[in-house]
């Protein structure tokens, strides 16, 4: 089947009979997704499944609304659901290493912080006044006095048996001193020298027996001692127990609902109590220590303070719903949290109150939105994510510790639980590796929305663009734009779907002409954007990348690469390739070339000979190899060397788009008929000779059509594409003019023999009931060759 293509059939003309309005000021706008229903019917079940693994993984083409849509329906969702709880660390009085969590309804976090912090001022300033008040220092003065009189009394007692056996006494700070009495004065150690022996014996005897009674004395002393100090502590307890018990009863109350919270604050009122002399001693020790060591920050006290400080990790107060957050870094520590370190003076020292959320504490409840590109290419982070996922718990680790093994943080916090909803957006390729990597993943992600780039060609769609784009001109503040340039726009969207019968859904591409047109609008001062400032915006965006492809261009036309474009050569066919640089793809012409000679190498393709041929592209070759045969080689084997060359290629050559056409040169080198070389051609062929699809088939039209105009239109050119690519045509409308004035020409076919016969202007020939093909056929002629190479190999 051979069809010359009408004009109307190269690009889909956009009529008010598919969508009418004036401006866009006329259109309702969407903010909604479009085009999605798949994918937004997986979004809504995952998102509506709480059990554990039904996390969602979100895949698609970069610009179709997968993360801005994610985030819409988990919002959506995330408003109808209840607000999650606070989340605390406070210190544990049992085990500092291991602060506590406290896990509060919202807004209840927040309160105990500021209570905590108010508790502790208040007694910072009242307890030192409750120990400096009057009746403090009387009770005091009190109970000192007692024990003052008491220890007079027993060292006056003392003193007076010492007298009776001759001692006098003498008292200071680290005991009692006896010192020998003779002739009614104290003598001195050269005068108890002096003394004679019998005088010297009967001191010490009496010394033994005083001795014996000052260690009594001694230890009733210490124990008024110990039972003054007691009585001190007693009394200290007991207005310190006024003083604290009736703040922290108030608290008790307040909390009473939460046992958590109760019970930590009569841990607090403990050890309030038993820490009393840092509330009344803190200042002036703090002061002495810095006048003595400088060096030493204020730490003393305020750091002794902190533990009754409560650490607020997430706050949800005020809040309505579950949270939802996106992320664009998720590292290890920027997913798990951190402990972060003071460095004084080479000392790296932490408590609870360095330790900071991550983003699964503040998602915590509701919904967490990444990428998964940016999540594997943090390193650990995957494996954090997937740990806390699997256990259902959070637990805080500095890097180094959970990549060594080794405990560098100096606390071990509490794992907190976990309970979240985790949208991994990216692309297709992310998920099977994963899924092929990680035994884990199916168990996590069991529900995948997959985001088409494409979307039917209908009315309603088309007037769903259409609201899409003044949403987006609202939103961007954009001028508005008439009738003529929203059409402009949808047949943009039609070629980047490369197929008339769909409309893009990559509206990030969609926004960037609306942003240019409008700039191109705003230069002109025009109020609206009309049909042209479209038009320019596309052009001058695809110019920006055109660098290569006019370099390019000008190597051909100045025939530094060689294409011819009018005359026939045999053996030699234009051929077109398409070059992506992932922003911008063009297509330009290559010369391929093919020779055929007695042998029995068979179809030798040059490029793999070179190793610079893809596996496709190996692929495609080894098909001509079955064509040949089984079209040739019925009747006798093949005694046939071919070599097939892409002229001119440095690179690597990939895909089967251009095995029809190294066919077509094979057939024309065997039946000695030229190809004209006005004509290029795309297509990739199978063993039967059917003609299948290819990809980039517009830019392979505009490309060769670039070429013959530079060269100069004949009014013969043109191009042979496959027949099931005429509904992805959405040609430049310099292309579709010069198809209706007749200056160029596009064909499309089914089979090999219609490309063969458009090339030669021979036919290719049909079999007869014989098996024989028409005398004068290119298949005839081909035959003729094979048999005389044949017969001439059987002859040697």
């Amino acid at each position: 089947m051979i069809e010359e293509l009408d004009y109307s059939q190269l690009r889909r003309f956009i009529t008010r009979d598919d969508i009418d309005f004036a401006t866009t000021e006329d259109l309702e706008a969407s903010d909604g997704i479009i085009g999605q229903e798949r994918a937004a019917g997986a979004l809504s079940f995952g998102l509506g499944i709480k059990s554990k693994g039904y996390n969602i993984y979100v895949a698609g083409h970069p610009g179709t609304g997968k993360t801005t849509f994610s985030k819409a329906f988990a919002e959506n969702r995330a408003r109808t659901e209840p607000t999650p709880p606070d989340l605390c660390y406070v210190y544990n009085f049992e085990n500092p290493k291991t602060p506590k969590t406290l896990t509060v309804p919202a807004g209840v976090g927040k309160a105990l912080e500021a209570d905590m912090k108010e508790l502790v001022e208040k007694l910072r300033d009242e307890l030192p006044r409750v120990f400096s008040s009057k009746d403090f220092e009387t009770r005091k003065s009190d109970i000192i006095h007692l024990y003052q009189d008491k220890r007079d009394d027993v060292i006056k007692g003392m003193t007076e048996k010492a007298k009776e056996k001759n001692f006098g006494v003498k008292t200071t700070n680290s005991g009692m001193y006896f010192m020998p009495i003779v002739d009614g004065e104290i003598i001195s150690e050269d005068q108890y020298d002096a003394l004679s022996q019998e005088q010297r014996d009967d001191i010490s005897k009496q010394s033994e027996a005083i001795q014996k009674h000052a260690a009594e004395a001694m230890r009733e002393i210490k124990s008024f001692e110990k039972e003054t100090r007691r009585e001190v502590e007693d009394m200290e307890f007991s207005m310190g127990l006024f003083t604290v018990g009736h703040l922290v009863s108030a608290l008790v109350e307040k909390y009473a609902p939460y046992d958590k919270i109760t019970n930590y604050l009569l841990a607090v009122k403990e050890d309030i109590l038993e820490n009393l002399e840092e509330f009344v001693e803190a200042d002036d020790e703090e002061d002495d220590v810095q006048t003595i060591l400088p060096w030493i920050t204020r730490r003393g006290a305020s750091e002794f303070f902190t533990k009754y400080y409560v650490n607020l990790l997430t706050d949800n107060s005020g809040k309505t719903g579950a949270p939802v957050i996106l992320d664009f870094n998720p590292t290890y520590s920027n997913l798990i949290g951190e402990i972060e370190y003071d460095n004084e003076y080479g000392n790296l020292t932490t408590d609870f109150m360095k330790i900071k959320p991550g983003l699964l504490h503040k998602a915590n409840g509701g919904y967490l939105i990444l990428q998964a590109g940016d999540l594997l290419l943090n390193p650990h982070a995957w494996d954090a994510l997937r740990r806390a996922l699997l256990t259902e718990e959070i637990v805080i680790e500095p890097l180094r510790e959970y990549a060594t093994g080794y405990a560098v943080s100096g606390i071990k916090p509490e794992p907190i639980r976990v309970s979240i909803k985790i949208i991994l957006v990216g692309y297709g390729l992310y998920y099977e590796l994963l899924r092929e990597f990680d035994d884990a993943f199916q168990k996590l992600f069991k529900i995948r929305a997959d985001f088409d780039y494409e979307m039917p060609f209908t009315s309603e769609n088309l007037s769903l663009t259409a609201r899409f784009i003044k949403n987006f001109i609202t939103s961007e503040n954009l001028v508005q734009f008439d009738y003529a340039a929203v059409v402009r726009v949808a047949e943009y969207s039609l070629r980047i779907s490369e197929n008339k019968k769909k409309l893009t859904t990559r509206f990030n591409k969609i926004g960037e002409i609306l942003i240019e047109a409008d700039a191109w609008a705003k230069e002109e001062n025009e109020t609206f954007a009309v049909e042209r400032h479209v038009l320019k915006a596309v052009s001058e965006q695809e110019n920006r990348f055109k660098n290569y492809e006019d370099k390019l261009f000008e190597m051909l036309e100045e025939n530094i690469i060689l294409i011819d474009t009018d005359g026939a050569k045999t053996g030699q066919v234009n051929g077109l390739a398409v070059l992506d640089d992932g922003e911008y793809a063009f297509a330009a012409p290559s010369r391929i070339t093919a020779t055929t000679y007695i042998g029995k190498a068979g179809i030798i393709n040059i490029e793999q000979e070179a190793e610079m041929s893809g596996h496709i592209h190996d692929k495609g070759v080894q098909v001509l190899t079955g064509y040949i045969g089984q079209t040739y080689a019925q009747n006798h084997p093949l005694s046939l060397s071919c070599r097939v060359c892409f002229e001119q290629s440095y690179s690597l050559i990939d895909g089967d788009s251009a095995s029809s056409a190294e066919l077509y040169a094979i057939l024309s080198s065997l039946s000695d008929l030229p190809i004209r070389q006005d004509m290029a051609v795309t297509g990739s062929v199978n063993q039967r000779g059917e003609i299948q699809p290819i990809g980039g088939v517009n830019y392979k039209i505009e490309g060769f059509f670039d070429l013959c105009v530079r060269r100069g239109l004949t009014g013969k050119q043109g191009v042979i594409i496959p027949f099931q690519n005429a509904q992805d045509l959405a040609l430049r409308d310099r292309v579709v003019e010069n198809v209706r004035d007749g200056m160029f020409h596009i064909y499309a076919i089914s089979g090999v023999d219609d490309g063969i016969q458009l090339l030669t202007g021979v036919e290719a020939g049909k079999r007869d009931a014989n098996g024989q093909y028409p005398v004068g056929s290119v298949h005839w002629k081909a035959i003729q060759k094979l048999k005389d190479f044949h017969n001439k190999s059987s002859d040697s």
